[in-house]
């Protein structure tokens, strides 16, 4: 018999869980009317079929297909395979090259023309469901009730869709951020005050700046939620999925598309205290919007706090002007035990004394590209030892295959009698094609030629002469961060108890080097003293290829 194999799927939560179940009774049903075995059952529940992402049941059954466990997939519909053209016209596109049909219950058997009509039709009656759930909503805040997600401050009434009731412990919250505000305090000054007081943030574990100041274009955030002068706003966002992910993304409407109604009993900020406070979001928005970005330093973007792994950002600068970062989670919100101020030329002198020091010494780089060849050369044995495997199979059935044909040819046969077999072996043969397709090129191992050793040195070198003056260089270096960029993958700063300096470790790209993943994590220990001048360095090598050195590194500012 046929080996079969069953899909089904059904969309969202609010769908009846036996959904499934009885999409694959009636799969059985068909199966056993038209000679089938069923041997696997594969399902998804609760996905949507706009996507093939999150859809583990759908990506075991392609997994299946290709190691060759069923002839025949069977579905109750097509659109429970996809209901995106692209999508459903790929999976039939996959399977027909491993020898697969697809039959749908209530449709037979898939073809180019049936694959193509239905594939249109699934996404066509989707687009329109999403605006008909679009109208509805409209509909609803029409009607005076709440069409999005919870907004702080209220809660939903139970049996009673759309409609909310003011919670007096975070209203309480709420008039006191606006009242707050309006006397000149800072949103981020008000996280920390709100973190530390264990007050609950809207969502997550602790509030920040930007939950209270929000997103003036997008409309959202504490300080810009209309709901709190009773006026229900919809239609800011419009949610689009991105086909590489398959991940929903907000995108701000323009706001002549948005919708509002009045809710006067939803009122929880008087008019005064509102409008002062937009127009204080305002002027400070003015403000700001002349002052030119600082030009981008070496490490924007790498560096991490050691403590709770947020990034750092530059604080302020000394009287000398000489730039100081500190871990952005304390100034966001206040939540994080690292209060350190550090100096960036700093720590980028150590992190490019460091990287000199280890990964100029060539037996160093050596070392790692002999670990790494190892590790290839096992990927590259399992890489063979399958396509082998695969080859002779393959040849044995085509050898099977083309003595079945001879003895059609010298009469021992009838042809009739030989052509059901020689049709299975032609199948199979599609099959281990695909398999071997699907098989990856053995990765190659690596040689370090000294002209590339070279041309690495020149780059940390040239990059390391350019920190005597980097608080005044110029906003375009020429390729310099760009080939930094190449060689470091991120920075974490681990600091110390105070005047005992702090740790950096540096996790880099092996990719500018060898054409590889990254480079082993490098840690260098800064160690300050009391008072300024340079201290001694250390430089020690283990398995772990870590590096110790520190050299001329700022005294630490006292008090701090």
């Amino acid at each position: 018999m046929t080996r079969a194999a069953i899909y089904a799927r059904f969309s969202t939560e609010l769908q009846n869980e036996k959904s499934t179940e009885d999409q694959i009774a009636l799969c059985r049903a068909y199966a056993v009317r038209n000679g089938l075995e069923v041997v696997a059952v594969y399902e998804d529940r609760a996905r949507s079929g706009a996507s093939m992402f999150g859809r583990d049941g759908l990506l075991a059954l392609m997994e299946a297909a290709g190691q060759d466990r069923f002839d025949t997939l069977v579905v109750e519909a097509l659109d429970r395979l996809s209901r995106d053209m692209a999508d459903l016209a790929g999976l039939h596109k996959r399977l027909a090259f491993l020898g697969i049909e697809i039959q749908a219950v209530h449709d037979g058997i898939a073809d180019a023309v049936l694959i193509g009509i239905r594939g249109l039709v699934g996404q066509m009656q989707r687009e329109d469901g999403a605006k008909k759930v679009r109208r509805g909503m409209a509909g609803v805040v029409r009607d005076g009730r709440h069409a999005g997600g919870r907004a702080y401050g209220y809660r939903a009434i139970l049996g009673r869709p759309g409609e909310l009731e003011i919670v007096e412990e975070e209203a309480e919250v709420v008039r006191r951020v606006f009242s707050a505000y309006a006397a000149g305090r800072a949103p981020r000054d008000l996280a920390g005050d709100l973190n530390r007081e264990g007050v609950a943030p809207p969502r997550g574990t602790r509030w920040n700046g930007s939950t209270i100041n929000g997103n003036t274009q997008r409309g959202v955030g504490l300080l810009l939620n209309e709901l709190y002068v009773g006026r229900i706003v919809w239609n800011k966002v419009r949610m689009v999925k991105n086909p590489d992910t398959g991940k929903r993304v907000s995108r701000p409407n323009p706001k002549d598309q948005w919708q509002a109604k009045e809710v006067p009993h939803l009122r929880i900020i008087d008019d005064e205290t509102w409008q002062k406070t937009q127009a204080l979001k305002a002027t400070r928005a003015k403000q700001f919007s002349h002052i030119k970005a600082r030009p981008t330093h070496l490490l924007s973007g790498l560096l991490r706090c050691g403590i709770c792994g947020s990034g750092l950002s530059v604080h302020d600068r000394d009287k000398t002007g000489k730039t100081r970062i500190r871990c952005s989670a304390v100034r966001e919100s206040g939540s994080c035990s690292n209060r350190r101020l550090l100096y960036l030329p700093s720590i980028e002198k150590a992190v490019l004394d460091g990287m000199r020091e280890q990964l100029n010494a060539p037996e160093l780089i050596e070392a790692y590209a002999r670990k790494y060849n190892e590790e290839r050369r096992g990927l590259v044995a399992q890489a063979n030892a399958m396509r082998t495997s695969l080859e002779s199979k393959r040849d044995c059935v085509e050898g099977e295959r083309q003595r079945t044909i001879d003895l059609v040819i010298r009469n021992v046969i009838a042809e009739e009698d030989a052509k059901e077999r020689i049709a299975q072996l032609k199948s199979q043969l599609f099959r281990i094609e695909a398999q071997l397709e699907a098989v990856d090129e053995p990765p190659s191992t690596v040689a370090l030629h000294p002209a590339t050793l070279q041309r690495y040195t020149e780059t940390v070198d040239a990059l390391s002469k350019v920190l005597a003056d980097h608080a005044t260089a110029a906003e375009d270096r020429g390729p310099l961060i760009k080939y930094f960029r190449g060689l470091v993958h991120s920075v974490t700063v681990h600091p110390k108890p105070a005047r005992e300096g702090f740790e950096i470790e540096v996790k880099g790209k092996l990719a500018a080097l060898i054409g590889g993943a990254a480079f082993p994590t490098a840690r260098y220990a800064a160690m300050q003293a009391a008072s300024g001048g340079h201290r001694n360095a250390t430089t020690t090598y283990d398995s772990g290829f870590e590096v110790v050195a520190g050299e001329g590194l700022e005294p630490p500012t006292p008090g701090l």
